[in-house]
């Protein structure tokens, strides 16, 4: 058995470990690369970020013979626009976002107020065409126009270029009445998201990152695609328990941002949301002074998500497009390229998903390997081998268990005996002290007890004699 186990214990430990060995190539994860933590934020977060519109149209009557004044209401079309544009962030794959009440005030306030603001924007514009002043084209128009027809309109336009209906589902105020947060729907499906977080964490000094869309980034220079291009900002926080008049939290922040920032998420190093921009500090001498801005905090946002009934959920999209970036900064094109045509195969509109695919194929022949690549080979390898070590161990003890069973059937030879003839094994009869009784009562059975008895033995066979 020695022979047999200086064979096989050798190589069973060797094929062990090369089962071993298998799984932990299998399993090994791939580099992530050089990429800054800001870098990896932005692009995950990115395709999530939108662009809102929110405007309302309103027509006008006049009601006086004035040719000159009948001349810029038919380049106007006897109608005004007013509205603006802000941020917001997908939080659910079926299309539900988060933004600032503000950035739709339009689609929620009363008709009057809608016509009223067109209206100062009406003055303005005569006011402006024939060089007058404020209050006398308000005069005069006032008397001679009237509203006649309204028309709300709140448009989302994704990263990707796909401009949809945005419906409100529910509604804070803007933030100089309440809580400024408000929830738009959008159709859509396998949609990317950001996660929401938790604002109680929030320290001073935590780092953060202001996304969305600034009007000052919109400049004519630009081409009409980069409207598309969301912006990043870095900054911490500067505060965390500061209140509006209205009593309702905010936090300050350092990030840069301006008009068109408002709604945009706020992210932490964790990639989720903390917070919504709302509005920047006063300016100074009419200048807008940047590092001074403010958020409201996602705890607050949370009510009116959960007021229109919204869960925040990571989409497939997210998962595969996580999952490819990691592999493309790690120098793995061939899978990245693979989760990347995945993500476009569920949602052909992603931002970024066609530069991704052609940089990834433009880089295949760089691409590193992957061990988990050859997952079959080495489970068919650990079976065969399993099953020979399975083989090697059974071959050794079994044969070990069948000498020892065969030993233990013959009884051991003591010396001078002839294990050749076996006779019948004699019987020994009992001794009598086995079948004694305490005959003298003193609590022990001896000698004195086996005289007794046989005493009483003598005696029987004397009295047997006589009576013969």
């Amino acid at each position: 058995m020695k022979k047999r186990l200086l064979f096989t214990i050798p190589i069973s430990l060797l094929l062990i470990a090369a089962i071993v060995t298998s799984f932990i190539l299998i399993n090994i994860k791939p580099s992530k690369g050089d990429v800054s933590q800001a870098q990896r934020l932005n692009e995950y977060t990115k395709p999530a970020v939108v662009r809102i519109i929110d405007y309302a149209l309103v027509g006008w009557q006049f009601n006086d013979y004035n040719p000159e004044v009948e001349a810029v209401l038919e380049q106007l079309k006897y109608q005004t626009l007013i509205g603006g544009s802000g941020s917001g962030a997908i939080i659910s794959a079926d299309g539900y976002i988060v933004t600032n009440a503000h950035v739709v005030e339009y689609g929620k306030m009363a008709d009057q107020e809608v016509a009223d603001a067109a209206f100062q924007q009406l003055v303005t514009i005569m006011a402006d065409h024939f060089q007058v002043d404020y209050n006398t084209a308000y005069n005069y128009l006032v008397a001679y126009t009237q509203y006649t027809e309204i028309n709300r309109v709140t448009k989302v336009i994704l990263p990707g270029g796909d401009v949809l209906d945005g419906e409100i589902k529910s509604y804070g105020a803007p933030i100089n009445q309440g809580k400024d947060a408000s929830v738009v729907k959008i159709e859509g499906k396998n949609l990317p998201t950001i996660p929401l977080g938790d604002s109680s964490d929030v320290q001073n000094q935590d780092n953060i990152w202001v996304s969305g869309y600034p009007a000052a980034a919109d400049s004519d220079l630009l081409s009409p695609d980069s409207s598309l291009v969301s912006t990043m900002n870095a900054g911490q926080i500067s505060a965390t328990d500061k209140k509006t008049d209205q009593g309702s939290p905010v936090i300050q922040i350092n990030a840069a941002a301006t008009h068109g920032n408002s709604g945009g998420p706020v992210i932490n190093e964790k990639g989720q949301i903390i917070g919504l921009l709302t509005f920047r500090g006063d300016t100074v001498n009419g200048q807008e002074v940047q590092g001074f801005n403010f958020a409201v905090p996602v705890n607050t946002v949370k009510e009116f998500v959960n007021q229109a009934g919204v869960r925040n959920t990571k989409s497939e999209t997210n998962r595969l497009y996580k999952e490819g970036l990691e592999l493309y900064w790690g120098g793995y094109y061939k899978h990245a390229l693979e989760k990347f045509e995945a993500v476009q195969r569920i949602y052909p509109n992603h931002s970024e998903i066609k530069e991704y695919i052609s940089n990834s194929e433009e880089k295949m022949s760089k691409s590193k390997m992957l061990w988990s690549d050859y997952a079959t080979f080495f489970y068919i390898g650990d079976g065969v081998a399993g099953l020979l070590v399975l083989i090697l161990l059974v071959f050794t003890f079994a044969s070990s268990s069948k000498n020892k069973a065969a030993a233990a059937v013959l009884p051991a030879a003591g010396p001078g005996v002839d294990m050749g003839v076996q006779g019948p094994t004699p019987t020994v009869p009992p001794t009598p002290e086995m079948n004694l009784n305490d005959l003298n009562k003193d609590g022990k059975v001896d000698i004195q007890d086996l005289l007794i008895a046989l005493q009483e033995q003598q005696k029987k066979q004397n009295k047997d004699g006589n009576s013969e």
